[in-house]
């Protein structure tokens, strides 16, 4: 019988993209463990494809030794040339909960002129769930682009900060309804005062699904 780890280095080993890629879809069912020396050479693979599916891996594969993936998802958060693998980086940081990465994220942040990289970390503070990312979220609350601005109501209501209510407010009377909606599932996660009155106040918006999702709010 093969030994699976050694057909599946193999395939990863090829020249050829698609002999890559199935490398990268069979790498799947082994345990981090196993996946971990196979997948970190692909992060910096020639082909953007190719390291943009070897970054999506590390989260959960990245387990197996959270400070090499730490480095690799630095490294590629700002030196990669593609920004959806700079993004999926960011993505992955989140999801492997690499609070140590805070400052990284913060710095990129502020420095990319690119919206889905500041999309990308901002939905990842949420994940990440570290306090520090607060202060962020308050900036990118009043960003012009409006998915930055719900990727920030919804990781506002995952960090659980009570001091996002008074901010999150306002946004009750947002044109958008894809707005008062994150804003209702945000509001959720808040223990405030005056959470129900807001609830109350969304259960009787004109879009159905804002107004649902507050009443079911309301009666959990």
């Amino acid at each position: 019988m093969s030994d699976p780890v050694a057909s599946i280095k193999a395939l990863l080993d090829s020249e050829s993209f698609s002999d890559k890629v199935r490398g990268l879809n069979q790498l799947r069912a082994l345990e981090p463990a196993q996946a971990f020396p196979l997948l970190k050479p692909l992060v910096n693979d020639a082909n953007p494809r190719i390291r943009y599916a070897a970054v999506s891996q590390l989260d959960p594969v990245g387990n197996a030794d959270l400070e090499q993936s730490l480095q690799l998802l630095r490294d590629r958060l700002f030196n990669d040339p593609e920004i959806d693998v700079q993004s999926v980086a960011a993505d992955v940081i989140g999801g492997l909960k690499l609070t140590a990465a805070y400052p990284d994220l913060k710095k990129a942040y502020e420095e990319t002129p690119e919206w889905l990289l500041q999309m990308s970390i901002v939905a990842t503070l949420g994940e990440m769930g570290d306090s520090r990312g607060f202060d962020l979220l308050k900036i990118a609350l009043s960003s012009e682009n409006s998915l930055i601005r719900t990727a920030a109501i919804s990781a506002l209501g995952e960090l659980g900060n009570p001091d996002a209510f008074p901010l999150l407010v306002p946004l009750a009377q947002d044109e958008d309804w894809q707005v008062r909606y994150r804003l209702a599932l945000a509001v959720g996660h808040l223990e405030h005062p005056d959470r129900q009155s807001l609830l109350q106040q969304l259960a009787q918006d004109k879009a159905e699904q804002v107004a649902s999702t507050a009443r079911e709010l309301l009666a959990a």
